[in-house]
């Protein structure tokens, strides 16, 4: 299968993340940023909307999102919970990853970490809004995880790996990560789950 990714992204990272600690085999193509590669007609016509990660399959199909990369890549594995209550727990906080934490911390993070400055600027008067709703989101998190080793039933899932492709590196969109030590815990503890890789390692 061919990942269509970019190295800085979290949400690429996620679906290289779990490929690397199933075994799964990914050749991976390189979207540098900002060069404008996923907005030409030869990408838009394997994902209309442009973006990546794109997970392409040994007959062609296509699958986009990043968390729906990861439950196909990891369908049957022990990263989901067999329980079918913790399995929608899965899903809740993935969802909850996409809607209420990823559209703050990871777009902070880029803004104030890769960005040109001058297109930064442009966006200054956001960052406030950015870091509070970011930190709202940790803040989710921080409760749960005061209670919890895990997102999703008692044991580590693609739950945590989604919520952990930008959490780990928010300190880059400047947020305190101190300040929110059960998150901090959890943090340490994916870190050492076997076959983990860090987001700058190649593959």
């Amino acid at each position: 299968m061919i990942l269509h990714q970019m190295q800085m992204s979290g949400n690429c990272y996620k679906a290289r993340l779990a490929a690397r600690q199933l075994g799964i085999a990914l050749t991976l193509k390189e979207y540098p940023l900002m060069t404008g590669e996923t907005r030409k007609p030869s990408f838009l016509k394997l994902n209309p909307n442009g973006r990546v990660p794109l997970l392409e399959l040994d007959d062609g199909r296509c699958l986009p999102e990043s968390d729906a990369i990861l439950y196909y890549l990891t369908h049957g594995t022990h990263l989901q919970p067999e329980d079918h209550w913790a399995k929608s727990q899965m899903l809740a906080w993935m969802f909850f990853e996409q809607y209420s934490h990823e559209p703050y911390i990871a777009v902070a993070r880029y803004w104030l970490a890769y960005a040109p400055k001058d297109e930064l600027e442009k966006k200054k008067h956001l960052v406030p809004e950015w870091h509070e709703k970011g930190n709202a989101a940790l803040g989710v998190m921080e409760a749960h995880l005061r209670t919890r080793d895990w997102f999703a039933g008692s044991a580590y899932s693609i739950a945590d790996i989604a919520l952990y492709g930008y959490t780990h590196a928010a300190a880059e969109g400047g947020f305190d990560l101190p300040a929110f030590p059960a998150v901090s815990r959890w943090l340490s503890r994916v870190a050492g789950q076997p076959g983990h890789i860090p987001l700058s390692a190649s593959w």
